[in-house]
């Protein structure tokens, strides 16, 4: 919500853009790309009336990033599929999120339904399309059926609902619909996943004898995503793994019925596979993953949700010399146990432990103590009740160069853990806490308003993302939001970043090489944040 003054002053701009002609407005915006006019039209109520009426005159444009935002909703059915018959040939990705299913269908059914004649076929829409990715309300047979017949090119399908209510026979996926998919036998990419977002709801009218229908038409698939289908057991899953021997990533979430047997006699199969999740899949144990690691090169492996995981699950892990994620959030390990990842521990690039409860100050050092030439970018250590700013401390000792770190609902880091990351220097002499870009401390027990005194110069000079909790003073975030531009500070409990670790395209990595205004200036040593120098001694007031 804008203060009273800043309505004031955005009204007076307004007024001022008011006066110019606006054929002089017209010719400077039409002088831009299409993404920048975009960007103007979202500053005021000038441009963006200037902005809309120049884009109504357009009559075609690139883009050259298979990147425009819509809002689907706002279409009539009817006309959304009379929209897309002007799409280039050309086009060969296309995302969709938050269409219904039977928009879907009727964007690539062959007849344009009831507004033409019962005879008038229509030429292919989107002929060209490799990879499509839609969310929609729910996923069934017949939108399912139509894309595999449809799409003759089809490569790559990723396909997400989540239902507000219980789905019925005829809006749901069967066995019947997964027999449908990969009609033209190219697909290499499949990901068919049920959110709980909304719901408790699972893919309950697919079974094993689904899966065996579908692996039937599966054999070269390189990566398959399957999400909420609680009803396949050991039996469908091993189908999947045994006959797509090209499989190199396989991604299980909600595998109510997956146990150990699923992976008993894996190294019997061709299979080389590199990146695995197996999230809420509460019946595995330390066994199911001694035989996973027989694919040795296993790059991403993600556990999260697997409670019954423990100490013996990490001396199997800290076999895998490639492995560069490990996410283990909610497992039963321990301080000792993480000493067992001292051996892929040099080559981790991002690493969770949320929610580990039996960890204390003593994991850091079993991490770390001892390590050198370490290459770990994002850690997640939040919801630990035994983590104190003592076992921060240590981090920064073992100057880890972590560019991200997760410590949300700590109760026992405050404010020393802050000083500590801001003394650290990774590089000798520069740079106090210089890697870090995402700081998350949101409902950590100890931070108060002096915390902001260490984002002062010439600390974390880098800091893009910050979240601290709600209690803290609006006015103190407001001049800090106002001194650093480029940084994010969230207050309301919001995950910060991108969903990196459900990135469906691998490794999710930020660029580390931009450089802001900020960090140009403290180089050059001409930066001095008065503003926060009041900040300061208003905390030191507080």
């Amino acid at each position: 919500m804008a203060s009273p003054e800043e309505e004031e002053e955005e009204q007076e701009e307004e007024e001022s853009l008011d006066q110019l002609p606006g054929t002089v407005l017209a010719t400077i915006i039409s002088k831009l790309d299409v993404a920048s006019i975009c960007s103007v039209a979202s500053t005021c109520k000038t441009f963006n009336a200037c902005a809309s009426h120049i884009l109504t005159f357009i009559p075609s444009f690139h883009l050259l990033e298979l990147i425009l935002m819509f809002d689907v909703p706002l279409f009539l059915r009817h006309k959304f599929a009379q929209v897309w018959a002007l799409a280039s040939e050309k086009l060969t990705s296309l995302e969709i999120g938050c269409v219904s299913s039977v928009m879907v269908t009727e964007l690539l059914s062959p007849s344009l339904g009831h507004h033409r004649s019962p005879n008038h076929v229509r030429p292919p829409i989107l002929p060209g399309i490799q990879r499509l990715c839609l969310s929609v309300d729910y996923i069934t047979d017949t939108m399912v059926s139509t894309i595999s017949n449809v799409l003759l090119s089809l490569t790559h399908l990723d396909l997400r609902d989540a239902p507000l209510i219980e789905p019925t026979s005829a809006y749901d996926l069967t066995n019947s619909g997964l027999q449908q998919i990969n009609q033209h036998g190219k697909l290499k990419h499949l990901s068919l996943v049920r959110s709980q977002e909304f719901l408790i709801t699972y893919f309950r009218r697919v079974n094993d004898l689904g899966m065996l229908l579908m692996a039937d038409k599966c054999a070269n698939m390189e990566s398959i995503c399957l999400g909420g289908f609680c009803r396949v057991t050991d039996t469908g899953f091993k189908t999947i793994l045994h006959s797509c021997s090209s499989l190199y990533k396989l991604r299980v979430s909600y595998g109510t019925h997956l146990t150990d047997l699923v992976f008993h006699d894996i190294s019997a199969t061709a299979l080389s596979l590199t990146h695995v999740s197996l999230r809420w899949c509460n019946l595995l144990t330390n066994h199911a993953i001694k035989n996973l690691v027989s694919n040795t090169h296993l790059k991403i492996l993600d556990l999260r949700d697997c409670k019954h995981l423990g100490d013996g699950a990490l001396r199997s892990i800290s076999t895998l010399p490639e492995l560069k994620i490990l996410l283990l959030d909610g497992s039963d390990i321990s301080d000792f146990g993480l000493s067992y990842l001292r051996g892929v521990i040099n080559s981790l690039v991002s690493l969770s432990v949320r929610g580990c409860k039996r960890l204390t100050d003593k994991c850091i050092s079993a991490l770390f103590e001892g390590s050198s030439k370490l290459e770990l970018q994002q850690l997640d250590l939040s919801n630990l009740p035994n983590l104190s700013d003592n076992g921060v401390l240590t981090l920064a000792k073992c100057r880890v160069p972590i560019s991200e770190l997760r410590m949300r609902q700590c109760p026992l880091i405050g404010d020393a853990s802050v000083m500590a990351l801001a003394s650290m220097q990774v590089d000798e002499d520069r740079w106090h806490g210089c890697r870090l870009r995402l700081l998350d401390l949101y409902n950590c027990g100890g931070i108060t308003q002096l915390l902001f005194w260490w984002l002062k110069k010439p600390y974390f000079p880098r800091l893009r993302w910050l979240g601290v909790t709600g209690s803290v003073s609006r006015d103190i975030v407001d001049a800090l939001a106002r001194n650093r531009p480029f940084l994010h500070v969230a207050w309301h409990a919001e995950e910060l970043g991108s969903n990196q670790w459900d990135n469906s395209h691998g490794l999710y990595m930020h660029d580390y090489d931009e450089v802001d205004e900020l960090e140009q200036l403290l180089e050059e040593g001409e930066y001095i944040d008065e503003e926060m120098m009041d900040v300061d001694n208003d905390a030191e007031l507080l």
